[in-house]
C-alpha cells in the first residue's frame, strides 16, 4: 500500500492568521498539484516568535483545541480532503503553572482530530531554555492506526533520545512523523541528517521530519526510508516536499533486516538511583 505524504517546509509568523493563509496556499497545492493524502506541517506552526519575544506574549498567544487556529486547520483538513499534522500551544490546566504545552495535533480528511501530543522532552540545550516557558507533556505519544498505517509521533529535539523512537516502533509504527524547529547553529545541520537517517534506520521505519525554515531555523526537511536512504529533502527557502511512502518497503527491509525481533529488552534496564530505567 502506498500514499501521497508532502511536508509543508514554511516559516510562521506571530499572526496565527497569517499562518492559516499559508496552510491554505499550501494545501490547495498540496492537494491539487501532488494530490496529498497527509500533509505535515512543522513543529508550533501556530506561531512564531523572534528571540527577545516578552515571555507573557508566547504565554498569552496559546489557546485551546477549540481554538481559532485549530479550528481553522480542522476546517481547511475538511475542505480540501486531506490529513493534517501541526504544532500548536495549548494553555495549561494547572493553574499554579503558567508555562504552556508544545503540542501536535493530527486531523484526519473529514475535519475530526484524530490525536494530540505534547512535547516531553524539552530543548534546553546550546544555550536555549525551552522549560521556561513550555510545560513538558507526562506521557509519550501512542502510535495510531490510520488509512495510511500506522503512524508515530515525536517532536524535534526528541530525535536526540532513541527511546522516543523506538517506543513509536514497538508500538507499530510503519512511519514516524517528527513536526520539528530545528535551530541553525555549529554541527547542528550534520546533527539533524545523522539522527533523523539513524532513527529510520535502527527502527526500520519511514521517519518523516519536517522543519521550520527561516533565519534562525534551518529548513532542509528530509524523509529516510527503513533502510535508512534519504528519499526526500528541501532546501532552506519555502517549500512543499512531496513523496509517495510504500508501506510494502518497510516489511522489505525488515525482512532483510530483522533487527525488530532481536531485541532483548530484559537487558536494557539500568538502575539510576533508587529507579529503574529501559
Amino acid at each position: 500500500m502506498s500514499f501521497q505524504l508532502v511536508m509543508a517546509q514554511l516559516g510562521s509568523t506571530d499572526d496565527k492568521q497569517v499562518n492559516l493563509n499559508k496552510a491554505e496556499q499550501a494545501l490547495s497545492e498540496a492537494v491539487g498539484v501532488h494530490h496529498a493524502d497527509i500533509v505535515v506541517f512543522p513543529e508550533v506552526f501556530m506561531s512564531y516568535f523572534a528571540v527577545g519575544t516578552p515571555r507573557e506574549v508566547k504565554l498569552q498567544d496559546a489557546e485551546k483545541l477549540d481554538g481559532l487556529f485549530v479550528t481553522g486547520m480542522r476546517e481547511l483538513s475538511r475542505k480540501y480532503g486531506v490529513w493534517t499534522i501541526f504544532g500548536m500551544r495549548e494553555p495549561s490546566e494547572d493553574p499554579q503553572d503558567d508555562r504552556v504545552y508544545n503540542s501536535v495535533v493530527i486531523v484526519d480528511a473529514a475535519g475530526e482530530i484524530v490525536s494530540t501530543y505534547r512535547k516531553t522532552h524539552l530543548y534546553d540545550a546550546f544555550g536555549a531554555k525551552e522549560s521556561v516557558s513550555i510545560k513538558p507533556g507526562d506521557s509519550l505519544f501512542h502510535p495510531v492506526k490510520t488509512p495510511f498505517g500506522t503512524i508515530g509521533l515525536l517532536v524535534c529535539y526528541e530525535l536526540r533520545f532513541p527511546e522516543i523512537s523506538r517506543y513509536q516502533a514497538v508500538h507499530g509504527a510503519d512511519v514516524i512523523i517528527v513536526p520539528s524547529g530545528w535551530v541553525r547553529g555549529p554541527l547542528k545541520e550534520k546533527h539533524w541528517l545523522h539522527l533523523v537517517t539513524t532513527r529510520a534506520l535502527e527502527n526500520t521505519a519511514f521517519v518523516v521530519a519536517c522543519n521550520q525554515v527561516n533565519d534562525f531555523y534551518i529548513g532542509q526537511s528530509l524523509i529516510v526510508d527503513p533502510m535508512g536512504v534519504a528519499v526526500a529533502q528541501g532546501d532552506e527557502t519555502e517549500s512543499l516536499i512531496p513523496y509517495r511512502i510504500d508501506l510494502d518497503r518497510v516489511q522489505e527491509v525488515r525482512t532483510k533486516l530483522p533487527s525488530h525481533v532481536h531485541l532483548r529488552p530484559e537487558l536494557y534496564h539500568a538502575k539510576v538511583g533508587s529507579e529503574t530505567h529501559v
